[in-house]
Order: structure tokens, then C-alpha cells, then sequence
């Protein structure tokens, strides 16, 4: 009876504004929330307003400059996240029953993975489903998917938490170093990995906001160097911008400089000593229902992909 009188009290309004309130408690800030449910910042306000004084408790503490949870605010988005999941997952399992797939599909992709994935099926996929809306954050730091509201991901399989479903999207990649003819006839071609040590390195910052190690080989043999030099990167495309114009040699997917490698604006060095690396794959939470078009965009990349 204590539920039933609950629920008769749960308007349409409610939900909205309690989906509100989680959008903030998500994004920490009225403006970026008002962006991702498209709202504009005074609904957003407004919602949060009419739902404290519905309720009788503040949820939220406000500055000029942050947003941050009450203890009562923290301990009801903890359960309307397991609530929303729980409905989220719901409507997931009944898009089986549609004769065509449709909503929206919201993805955390590493810049690579959108670059050499997404990029290319996207013609072929809204020509096939042009019901479901991707809505794509492209961002190199591993983001928890689920905390921060994204149906799935896409990362190196190797960088996919272990609680999380992965399906591998591409066979295992090639990684390889590269310099510009120019900056090459100037310093010479490394013969050996331990040869890298002499010359100028663009490395890379990863998301984790590390140095990405250069490997070379693989199994036993495999070599990590972390080789000198003045530019560090937390971007691909500038690091291969930087190459391109002789500043260095870059580490990177062999993958992303295929065009460069045609045209002649970059070459491989060391090519007996390229490593591999893990496949890229796109994951999701093993306690919810697959969310929809996640079954149609995997199939779609995997074809591409000739997996």
C-alpha cells in the first residue's frame, strides 16, 4: 500500500525534473547539463527549483562557480541512477519488437577510434537507420560510461574496464614509427630501436595523462623507449602535423598515416620492429540490456572492418 501511494504521487513532472536534477548531478554544472538534455539554463534552473520545493530539501549547493551534491542530493542520485538504469534497460529490451531501430545512441570514443571507425560507416549507417541519433563525445580519457550516462564506449580493447561487455570491433593493430623524408635525409634512419635515442621524438600524452611508451617487437623481444625530444602531444593529428614538417619522428597506429605514407609526406622506419597492439572494441555495462542501435553500429563497423 506504502508503493501505491508513492506512485500515484509521480507525475510526468516529476520525472522530469528528477531527470533534470541527475543530468546535473552527472555534468556538475547547470550549463553543460542544459546542453545534453538540450534545455536551455533557465529551465534547467527552473526544474531544479520547482523540484527542491516539491520535495522540501535542498539537493543542490550553489556557487557563482560549482555545483556540488548535499548529502540528501548525493544519496537520491544514487538511486534514480539505479532507477533510470533499471527503465533505460527496460525500453532497450523492447526495441527487439520495432520493425526499425530508433532513439538515441550516446558514445564516449577515443579521437583514433573516431577518426578510423566511426568516420568511415557513417554514410552507410544513417543510410540504413536514419531513426537512431549518435551523439558522440570524442575524448581521450577512459570515462566511466555509466557514471557519466553513456550508453557505450569505444577503446582500445586492453583499456576496457573487466566488469564491462566488449566486443572487438578491428583486428589487432600495427603500431609503427615515422618521419618525414626531409627530416629523415637531415638525421638519418634508425637501423636498431636503441637508434631512436639520437634522434628528435614527438610523443604522446594518453588519457590518463601519461607518456605513451614506444614499443617495438613483440612477445619476449619486445622493446619499450621513451625517446628524447622538445614536443609532447596530447592530439594525433598535430603530432603527425609536427612530423609531416620535420620536427621528429612519431609513434603511431599504422592505420592513421596511410594517406601520408601514399602521398609520400611521411615513411616508415623500423618496419621489422613494428609492434602489435590491441584491437579496438566497443563496450558497454554488463548489468543493463544492450542500449538501442548498439547491435545495428557494431554489425555496421565490424562489416567495414571485414570481421
Amino acid at each position: 500500500m506504502k508503493q501505491d501511494h508513492l506512485l500515484r504521487h509521480v507525475d510526468r513532472s516529476d520525472l522530469a525534473d528528477l531527470n533534470v536534477f541527475l543530468a546535473i548531478a552527472r555534468c556538475g554544472s547547470f550549463r553543460l547539463a542544459a546542453v545534453d538534455l538540450n534545455l536551455t539554463t533557465s529551465a534547467v534552473s527552473h526544474a531544479m527549483r520547482r523540484l527542491e520545493s516539491r520535495l522540501g530539501v535542498r539537493l543542490l549547493h550553489r556557487t557563482s562557480r560549482s555545483v556540488a551534491l548535499t548529502a540528501a542530493g548525493d544519496d537520491l542520485s544514487k538511486a534514480l541512477h539505479v532507477g533510470f538504469e533499471a527503465i533505460a534497460s527496460g525500453l532497450s529490451a523492447l526495441e527487439g519488437q520495432r520493425t526499425e531501430p530508433t532513439g538515441r545512441l550516446r558514445l564516449n570514443v577515443s579521437k583514433d577510434a573516431g577518426q578510423l571507425l566511426l568516420a568511415s560507416v557513417w554514410e552507410d549507417f544513417f543510410a540504413r537507420f536514419p531513426l537512431i541519433h549518435l551523439d558522440i563525445m570524442v575524448d581521450d580519457r577512459l570515462t566511466d560510461i555509466v557514471e557519466s550516462g553513456y550508453d557505450a564506449g569505444i577503446r582500445f580493447l586492453d583499456r576496457v574496464p573487466q566488469d564491462m561487455i566488449a566486443i572487438p570491433l578491428t583486428k589487432p593493430l600495427r603500431w609503427v614509427v615515422a618521419g618525414a623524408p626531409e627530416y629523415l635525409n637531415r638525421h638519418g634512419h634508425p637501423l636498431k630501436p636503441s637508434d631512436i635515442y639520437q634522434h628528435q621524438c614527438i610523443q604522446m600524452r594518453i588519457g590518463d595523462n601519461s607518456t605513451y611508451p614506444w614499443e617495438f617487437g613483440n612477445g619476449d623481444e619486445m622493446i619499450r623507449i621513451e625517446g628524447p625530444g622538445p614536443l609532447r602531444l596530447n592530439d594525433t593529428q598535430m603530432a603527425l602535423e609536427a612530423a609531416r614538417r620535420g620536427l621528429g619522428l612519431v609513434y603511431c597506429l599504422e592505420r592513421r598515416i596511410e594517406a601520408e605514407i601514399a602521398a609520400g609526406t611521411l615513411e616508415i622506419v623500423l618496419p621489422d620492429w613494428a609492434s602489435m597492439g590491441a584491437p579496438f572494441a566497443i563496450y558497454y555495462s554488463s548489468r543493463r540490456h544492450p542500449p538501442s542501435g548498439l547491435r545495428e553500429l557494431t554489425h555496421t563497423i565490424r562489416i567495414a572492418e571485414k570481421l
